[in-house]
């Protein structure tokens, strides 16, 4: 199995990129927030999910390991195959999905391309309780291209948790705070808010 792969872009198109590893060159399908960040000529590191089926075998590209763990989870919704999750992961940043799935918000997830309605309420309401868990793995893994701190959301989410609230009530009042103070807010500040709002 393929788990990440490093070399230099060779060209890239609409949804996918040919990545030269070596001489030679692998086709590897990306979201677009991942082919954004690369450049023909250009030196990169993607990790990899590979899948195998009777007539190919296919190989998927993301800039971060978390990104990949996403592509992974959100098919194990029925329906989410890795064209919708690719389609989800072009719409949403990790963090836009985590916060759209602690809320509810089905609407945000709707507006990926091949996500009806339905499909958006059953991503919702199946990954709700996941998202806390996604938020509160932060980037230990360590094959990801970039080592980032887990972030004030993850770490007010794990602040309530300690206070007795459960999974579901923290991300959603944590997601909520994000919303009404921004991205930019420390942990601190979301847990003030957080608790402001569930004692509303």
């Amino acid at each position: 199995m393929i788990g990440k792969l490093t070399g230099i872009v060779d060209s890239i198109a609409e949804d996918a990129v040919i990545l030269d590893v070596g001489g030679v060159g692998y086709l590897v399908q990306c979201p677009s927030t991942t082919l954004s960040r690369l450049a023909a000529g250009a030196h990169a590191s993607l990790m990899i999910e590979m899948k195998v089926s009777d007539d190919a075998i296919r190989l998927y590209g993301f800039a971060s390991a978390e990104e990949r763990e996403w592509f992974r989870l959100l098919q194990t919704v029925q329906n989410v195959g890795s064209k919708v999750a690719l389609s989800v992961l072009s719409t949403l940043s990790p963090r836009e999905l985590q916060r759209a799935l602690a809320l509810g918000d089905k609407a945000m997830i709707g507006r990926a391309s091949g996500v009806g309605p339905k499909l958006a309420l059953r991503i919702a309401t199946e990954l709700k309780d996941k998202a806390p868990a996604m938020m509160l793995r932060g980037d230990e893994d360590m094959h990801a291209p970039v080592t980032a701190p887990r972030g004030p959301s993850a770490d007010a989410v794990a602040a309530l948790l300690k206070l007795g609230y459960s999974e579901g009530q923290a991300a959603e009042a944590v997601a909520r705070a994000a919303n009404d103070l921004g991205d930019t807010a420390e942990a601190g500040s979301l847990i003030r808010e957080a608790l402001r709002g569930m004692g509303r």
